[in-house]
């Protein structure tokens, strides 16, 4: 739409009762896109590799931190600590902030202020090539400002006007099958010592993890049916269990670890209302719900995962390790009761 200018969007935005990512929707531009066009009216464009951006989050102490796809929100309260840098994958291994970072996809970055009900909101939000969020970082009463203002003043880059457009955003690759090397995709699983193998593996194979999962078969993987997903939050709140539960995009994966413990159905969404973690999942786009094992050197690791109608995976739950607290055998038999699919996907 042509007559989308920044003052326009800007105009859009004032008026607006919808979440930014709704009112990007609605329009049909990229949601950096309505960042940007506060650019110079509280936004700043800001450096979004990670070796630089983290250090300087994580010296602004106690915020918030979100990581969403199209179906599920994740925030976590802590702070970014133990930063690991990498050119290809970084992360942070803080017990309530733990991110998977992966750097080819922080392309926008915006430091942003705006007038709020409650005083001035500030976030650093960061986007990839086509204007997609890829994780956010709201400060809170008790982040520094100091640190806030260092951080804009040492990272704002020379360029600070709006973009004229951003790329075309990848199609969903949906689930990709070799049905000629299902055997040998179940030979190598059961023989894999880390979970980390499965993503080389399937790739060699010139499958994805969806694909995989449609043709590997019992006992390796199971069908479940899409009311398995309220089940499994339910019966995690309600037996105590300790998850670590992954929500992610193609740049950044978060990742909660221990129980669950106030669920509220509200509409669509499925949500988790917890003191330092709260989830906002829409179940009506869960289409797809898998039961999956894999063998690793410590035991088996057991996941439920959760994938919408185009093949894009939603969440994973695995049940946390022995050693950091979990029930292993509490576990098994919790995803074993959970409801199975009538039939398997096609």
């Amino acid at each position: 739409m042509n007559d989308l200018t920044p003052s326009r969007l800007r105009a859009l935005k004032q008026d607006a009762t919808l979440r930014l990512y709704d009112l990007a929707q609605q329009l049909g531009v990229s949601e950096a896109a309505l960042v940007e066009a506060d650019l110079g009216h509280g936004v700043i464009r800001i450096d979004p590799v990670p070796g630089r951006l983290i250090p300087a989050i994580q010296r602004l102490g106690e915020v918030m931190a979100l990581t969403r796809n199209r179906s599920c929100v994740i925030e976590k309260i802590g702070t970014y600590n133990e930063f690991h840098d990498g050119d290809h994958a970084a992360m942070t291994l803080d017990a309530e902030i733990d991110l998977r970072i992966f750097p080819r996809h922080w392309v926008n970055a915006y430091a942003v202020e705006a007038e709020g009900k409650d005083g001035t909101r500030r976030s650093i939000q960061v986007f990839d090539a086509a204007g997609d969020a890829i994780h956010k970082v709201h400060l809170r009463a008790e982040s520094d400002l100091s640190a806030w203002a260092a951080l804009k003043a040492e990272l704002a880059l020379p360029d600070q006007e709006p973009a004229s457009e951003f790329g075309t955003r990848a199609d969903s690759e949906g689930a990709k099958i070799a049905e000629d090397r299902a055997d040998t995709l179940r030979e190598e699983w059961v023989r894999m010592t880390d979970t980390h193998q499965f993503n080389t593996l399937v790739r060699r194979l010139k499958m994805n993890r969806l694909g995989a999962y449609r043709v590997a078969g019992a006992p390796l993987v199971r069908p479940l049916a899409v009311e398995a997903v309220p089940a499994l939050l339910d019966a995690v709140r309600d037996q105590n269990q300790q998850v670590m539960l992954f929500v992610g995009n193609m740049g950044c994966i978060e990742i909660h670890s221990g129980p669950i413990h106030e669920i509220k159905p509200m509409g669509p969404w499925l949500n988790i209302l917890d003191q330092r973690f709260n989830l906002h999942l829409r179940a009506d786009h869960v289409a797809e719900v898998w039961l999956v094992d894999k063998p690793t050197k410590r035991g088996p690791a057991i996941s439920v995962e959760a994938f919408d109608e185009a093949g894009n995976l939603i969440f994973q739950c695995f049940g946390m390790r022995p050693e950091k607290g979990g029930d292993a055998e509490g576990w098994a038999r919790l995803v074993e009761g959970l409801p199975a699919a009538a039939a398997v996907p096609a």
